[in-house]
């Protein structure tokens, strides 16, 4: 199923996840029993294969005598095969399968399939979890079936159409579009032999964002083995991250569960402060609230550098933590996605903004369209920061406005990778660019009392769908017109049909 057949095992992988329409499973908790499915599949699956291998090689041998063949251990009883043959309690046998798979391989597969509950019968039926089974039997996810290459994309894409089906339900936690993944790690550029740390991480689409990057490039993405980390709060996310950089054949990485804000889970014994990495990178949740301001006053990672956010945004927050996460040393840089309202609110907020600024730690901000992410409206940011900036780039700031940079959808839009392109280019220019951006001094970002609102420094393009003003200032005429002549007829309705006295 390699090569053009990527699309009918996306295709037959979202028929298998269709299978639960109409049973008791909310269709926003999908993802967190699919994808596991899909993971414990393809284990078996590649087993199988190396086993045949051995067997083909050793002769009609044990192949349990040859354990080094195996990729992961997959113990007695708990093979994708096992489970399809089991006649009643099929959920029991499943969780019992995926547990003891677990713990036969701590070292890569650790909580690796989540807590789906799969022994609960008022959502999962021997009926209903059997015709799952068989959906994904009859799918060939094997080596010799699929490439890596393949099968992650295919998992990708099973992620982004959860996403699309519950992006009511702030999908946009876990899931950043890869045409605004792709432009971040462009602009970050990781090289061979970087590390990567992403706080908020998701299902790790950034970090699998930059091994892809140094791929395109010609580069050994071995070399990341051992330097990837990731830390995501919620455990089903989390879950699937780990199983994302699995599929795409990446085994040596750090995916750490917990709440990064309150207790960051990469530390460095040596220095008794957080680990350091080349390269950051993150879409964290927008504004959160709750986030733990409580303990910043006094947080023993020393990240309350510039200032305690308030509250009820936790954007610098996480901005402070991947500063404290950056390399004191070298290259080190960051990318990460705010809303537009962190450019410009004043308060604790202005302040920390300001004493970033005043110590040349922010190199860009890319204002991008509304409706990109899934899960909200708002138009967010890119805010690039450095340790050391390239001398012709010290105390300046590249602004650039992006808004009008997407291709309309009928419930989101979409950058294009024509648009995250012309982004990079800009930002590699750094470089006044005539209505779309500007290179701000600092200096100047003071005169304007250290807002980065992205207007101030670069005016909006007027598109030529927007009329003169004598026009549209006559269409407005015309509109508040037609709407009074509707109000009254719609009062003549209701009064003749006796609605209004």
């Amino acid at each position: 199923m390699k090569g053009d057949k990527a699309g009918e095992l996306r295709a037959a992988m979202w028929a298998a996840a269709n299978t639960l329409r109409g049973s008791a499973v909310d269709r926003t908790d999908w993802k967190g029993y699919i994808l596991p499915l899909l993971f414990f599949k393809r284990i078996s699956d590649v087993w199988d294969e190396e086993t045949f291998e051995a067997q083909e090689l050793y002769g009609e041998t044990d192949p349990s005598l040859f354990p080094e063949i195996h990729r992961f251990v997959v113990p007695d009883g708990c093979h994708w095969e096992d489970v399809r043959g089991t006649a009643t309690n099929v959920g029991a046998a499943l969780q019992h399968a995926m547990q003891q798979i677990e713990r036969a391989n701590p070292d890569t597969l650790f909580r690796v399939f989540g807590a789906a509950d799969w022994g609960n019968k008022e959502k999962f039926s021997d009926d209903l979890l059997k015709d799952l089974i068989e959906g994904f039997s009859g799918i060939a996810l094997g080596n010799r079936a699929v490439s890596t290459d393949v099968l992650g994309d295919a998992y990708e894409y099973l992620v982004g159409k959860f996403a699309d089906v519950t992006r009511r339900n702030k999908a946009g936690e876990f899931y950043t579009p890869r045409s605004v993944v792709r432009m971040m790690i462009e602009i970050l550029d990781p090289s061979e032999g970087e590390s990567i740390y992403d706080p908020a991480c998701g299902t790790g689409g950034m970090l699998l964002g930059a091994i892809e990057h140094v791929k395109r490039k010609g580069g050994d993405a071995r070399t990341f083995y051992g330097k990837i980390y990731g830390q995501e709060k919620n455990l089903t996310t989390s879950a699937i991250a780990r199983m994302n950089l699995v599929l795409h054949g990446i085994e040596d990485f750090a995916i750490a569960r917990e709440d990064t804000l309150r207790s960051p889970a990469f530390t460095d014994a040596s220095t008794s402060g957080l680990a350091t990495f080349d390269c950051v990178v993150a879409n964290p949740p927008f504004s959160l609230k709750g986030w733990g301001r409580e303990l910043w006053e006094a947080d023993p990672w020393s990240r309350a550098r510039y200032g305690i956010p308030p509250a009820g945004y936790g954007d610098y927050a996480f901005v402070q933590h991947m500063i404290a996460s950056m390399a004191s040393t070298g290259n080190s840089r960051m990318a990460v996605v705010l809303p537009q309202g962190a450019l410009f609110r004043k308060s604790s907020e202005g302040a920390i903004r300001r004493s970033l600024l005043e110590n040349d730690m922010i190199e860009a901000v890319i204002g991008l369209a509304p409706n990109l992410f899934y899960g909200t409206q708002l138009a967010g940011c890119v805010v690039v920061l450095r340790r050391a900036k390239p001398a012709e780039r010290k105390n300046k700031v590249l602004i650039i406005d992006a808004s009008g940079m997407f291709r309309k959808g009928r419930a989101q839009n979409f950058l294009d990778k024509e648009h995250s392109d012309q982004i990079v280019a800009w930002y590699r220019a750094f470089q006044d660019v005539e209505d779309r951006a500007k290179v701000a001094t600092i200096d100047e970002i003071k005169n304007e009392d250290w807002t980065l609102n992205i207007s101030r420094y670069v005016l909006p393009t007027i598109g030529e769908d927007i009329p003169p003003l004598p026009d549209a200032i006559e269409a407005f005429k015309k509109a508040l017109k037609d709407a009074h002549a509707a109000e009254n007829h719609l009062r003549k309705v209701l009064t003749e049909g006796g609605w209004l006295q």
